[in-house]
């Protein structure tokens, strides 16, 4: 039992995910303790002259009819053109965590008090790829001056946002590998110093594509083999592992605090009862040895 006011415990009511395991929270999870694996072998368009051959891919409509991707459900063409995939992942997850969490305000007023935090590694890197190929190809005269907004990382947050109306404080932390729970981090932060009553927060990723493979390939980063078994590929405690299979998707929490879910009668998932971030200033991608800085 936490000795915080309900005021200052910091709890979810909402959740959402859109993963290589399909979209939607139940579905993944009875997936995910069935044994399934969402790593598969990616297609040679990815992974010519990379020697990696498997990743994590968000399965479409048309391979997962259950619980398949399938942005045109949602997401109106005109407003597809102006958006990256990692976008519309952020969308969808912000949408079922919403929906579970009963957090549709109406009035300026609750708006204001909504945060939306949603990180992303490195944004829309694959509509930054494909800038430059259209570049080479026809001259930047031909890129859609919508370019810059599909690829920005705070853009996720920025269509959440609008969206819903949310005119609360936005942030978009960028920290690689942390940048997801650092987004859940600050925005418990925002609502425990008064700054916000709740948060859509978590993180989303879209970048398979042949150079951010072939960047963490050079840097001997990834996982090579398991062509033939790529559900054997992410194994990152085995002592015989190689590297991390690199995947895509969003997970996107509702928080608030205690007296607030209590209030509006929201019913609390789970705690969150501790944060912290450091840096060990040691190296840009490796830890030091005895584990400080973690």
């Amino acid at each position: 039992m936490s000795h915080l006011a309900s005021s200052q415990r910091i709890v979810i009511t909402g959740a959402g995910i859109v993963s290589p395991l399909g979209c939607g929270v139940e579905t993944v999870w009875r997936r995910l303790t069935a044994g399934e694996s969402g790593i598969r072998t990616l297609p040679d368009t990815l992974t010519a002259g990379t020697g990696i051959s498997v990743g994590g891919s968000v399965p479409g409509i048309d391979e997962d009819p259950l619980a398949g991707y399938d942005p045109e459900a949602f997401i109106a063409p005109k407003e597809r053109k102006k958006m990256s995939r990692f976008i519309e992942f952020a969308l969808l997850a912000a949408e079922e965590a919403l929906n579970q969490a009963a957090w549709h305000p109406e009035d300026e007023a609750t708006r204001e008090r909504t945060a939306t935090i949603i990180a992303s590694g490195v944004g829309g890197f694959g509509a930054i790829a494909d800038a430059v190929r259209t570049t080479d190809a026809r001259g930047p005269r031909r890129l859609s001056p919508f370019t810059a907004p599909s690829f920005l990382a705070n853009m996720a947050a920025g269509h959440v946002s609008i969206k819903h109306g949310f005119t609360g404080p936005l942030g978009a932390p960028v920290t690689a590998c942390a940048a997801g729970v650092q987004a859940i981090g600050d925005a418990a932060r925002l609502i425990r110093s008064g700054e916000a009553d709740i948060a859509i927060c978590g993180g989303t990723e879209a970048a398979l594509d042949r150079v951010t493979l072939g960047c963490f390939a050079a840097a001997r980063a990834l996982c090579v083999g398991y062509e033939d078994q790529p559900h054997h590929a992410s194994r990152p405690f085995d002592r015989d592992r190689n590297g991390f299979v690199m995947a895509e998707g969003a997970g996107l929490l509702v928080i608030e605090s205690l007296a607030h879910a209590e209030a509006r009668g929201a019913t609390p998932l789970a705690e969150i009862v501790g944060y912290g971030t450091s840096a060990d200033a040691y190296h840009l991608t490796a830890g030091p040895e005895d584990g400080s800085g973690a």
